[in-house]
């Protein structure tokens, strides 16, 4: 550790927390400390970008997942009517499932971004920017020309899991009113409203026999 540059410390303290947040997300069996644990996965995968020099990436990420969309994961986890016991059954049952599916993943994900094609003697180290330079105008540029499809469709997914968040929260309950669209086309003013007239000494009549 003492011979370690500091951006690899700090790289691996980032990295470290990231894991342990992650897979408290999983493992931890009350919902809301689950969505806690995902916000501080998100913090920690800010600094790891900070690192790379993605200070938009960052900030955006910390303002919109954090401020805005682990917000509304925690109001529709309490909004929600979750059993707890059922939750603990299922994953007993399906931790064998889990495990292999976590085992493959890990497998493949090693097979790709391994040490043997992905370690720092296969891949150049990025080249230090300017202090002029603006990640967020190349970000744009190449957002809305290279992936701008893959900007789109992601857009769509955000606004299904919306709409399905909505929908979860909503409760079918007896004492809900729908509205009746032909009465009300058919209501006229004179049923709703009555204008009364009334003269200046009888309004201060009614106005002190209220007092008294």
């Amino acid at each position: 550790m003492m011979g370690m540059p500091f951006d690899l410390v700090v790289f691996y303290l980032f990295s470290s927390i990231l894991v342990f947040a992650a897979s408290m997300v999983i493992f931890v069996r009350n919902s809301v400390h689950a969505a806690l644990f995902l916000v501080l996965a998100f913090f920690a995968s800010a600094g790891i970008w900070m690192l790379l020099e993605a200070e938009f990436l960052a900030i955006t990420l910390v303002l919109v997942y954090v401020g805005a969309v682990m917000v509304l994961f925690l109001f529709v986890v309490m909004m929600l009517d979750i059993d707890l016991e059922a939750l603990k059954e299922g994953f007993v049952k399906f931790l064998l499932i889990g495990g292999l599916i976590a085992v493959l993943m890990l497998g493949l994900m090693i097979g790709v971004v391994g040490p043997d094609k992905f370690g720092a003697d296969h891949v150049t180290a990025p080249e230090r920017h300017v202090a002029e330079y603006s990640n967020t105008e190349e970000l744009g540029r190449m957002l809305y020309t290279d992936y701008v499809y893959a900007f789109e469709i992601a857009a769509v997914i955000l606004l299904v899991a919306i709409i399905a968040a909505i929908m979860l929260s909503l409760r079918k309950t007896r004492s809900r009113r729908t509205p009746k669209v032909d009465q009300q086309v058919l209501v006229r003013k004179e049923d709703r409203l009555r204008i009364v007239t009334m003269s200046a000494s009888s309004q201060s009549e009614s106005q002190a026999g209220e007092k008294r």
